[in-house]
């Protein structure tokens, strides 16, 4: 949620700013409409071409925001992955679009010398169809990771298969990432509209990178079935860290700090390594190698004791 507060709030100030920011540049009408042979046929003036896209998305997003809070109560509070596909598609679809008009209307006297917009807008929804799907594949994987309620531990009787899922994440990562992602759209945008030049364009690249190693490390999930133990990293999954049963030598639970561990994230540390995401009771293993290995998850104690169940039971 932190991360679709700063996409909406981005995109909005984006898809305000950017007509308005280039305005000495545009004409006093921006031709907002094409025809099928690429010429412009309609127009807006300046002010309602700035505000009308963004009045598209806030009413948008206010609408994701009615769905999911109706949903809260028969979905634990998980999101539907068409919520954040919404966003997603949406809002690249807007931003590609308002950069588009700006850079066809862009030093022309007159609305109608606008050039065409054809080859942006279907990079435009090429783009959003991506970010879209992504999101539907993330919505849809983070629907499977509530923690199970509390409860006494149990043994795993021989020959049944059981799963458990736990899942952390930061919402000050999550922030990060938002900033860091809506700057690289902004500078996208701007260059796309042709108000920067290939210079300030080079930015984009090392803040998507940012962007996505940030929010890799901001939320985290660890399952334990009857293979072993799977840690995986960020919204799709990915990277991952997996051990085998027969690799794992004991399971754990553990209090630990940032502070003790050197930091949120993935930390390197004398206590081995850990995966940070809040402080508190940890999911700790012991390689068959002696090397410790911590997630920071809910619910530790039930996974450290199928864990065990299991070794247990490899190992007879």
């Amino acid at each position: 949620m932190w991360s679709a507060g700063g996409w909406v709030a981005g995109v909005l100030a984006v898809l305000v700013a950017l007509p308005l920011a280039a305005r000495d540049r545009l004409p006093d009408r921006l031709a907002t409409h094409w025809s099928a042979s690429g010429e412009p046929d309609s127009s807006m003036p300046l002010w309602a071409a700035a505000f009308f896209p963004a009045l598209i998305w806030a009413v948008t997003a206010v609408g994701v925001v009615l769905v999911q809070w109706r949903a809260r109560g028969s979905a634990g509070g998980a999101a539907p992955g068409w919520l954040g596909a919404t966003l997603g598609f949406g809002g690249v679809t807007l931003l590609g679009a308002q950069a588009s008009i700006v850079r066809a209307n862009l030093d022309n006297a007159d609305w109608r010398e606008a050039g065409s917009v054809t080859g942006w807008v279907v990079a435009t929804l090429a783009a959003a169809v991506a970010v879209g799907a992504t999101a539907l594949w993330a919505g849809h994987r983070s629907r499977v990771t509530v923690p199970p309620p509390a409860g006494p531990t149990m043994e795993i009787p021989e020959g049944q298969r059981f799963v458990w899922l736990s899942r952390a994440s930061n919402p000050w990562l999550h922030g990060m990432a938002a900033v860091t992602g809506i700057v690289s759209v902004a500078v996208s945008v701007t260059a796309v509209g042709g108000l920067t030049g290939t210079e300030a364009a080079l930015l984009a690249g090392p803040l998507a990178l940012a962007t996505v190693v940030v929010l890799a490390c901001a939320s985290v999930q660890a399952r334990v079935s009857e293979k072993g133990l799977d840690v995986t990293f960020g919204p799709l999954g990915w990277p991952a860290r997996r051990w085998a049963a027969d690799g794992i030598a004991s399971a754990r639970v553990e209090t630990r700090t940032a502070a003790q561990v050197g930091g949120w994230g993935y930390r390197l540390s004398g206590l081995g390594t850990t995966v940070m995401l809040r402080s508190g009771e940890c999911l700790v293993i012991r390689t068959a190698q002696g090397k410790d290995f911590a997630v920071s998850v809910d619910d530790a104690e039930r996974g450290a004791a199928l864990l065990n169940s299991l070794i247990g039971q490899r190992s007879t």
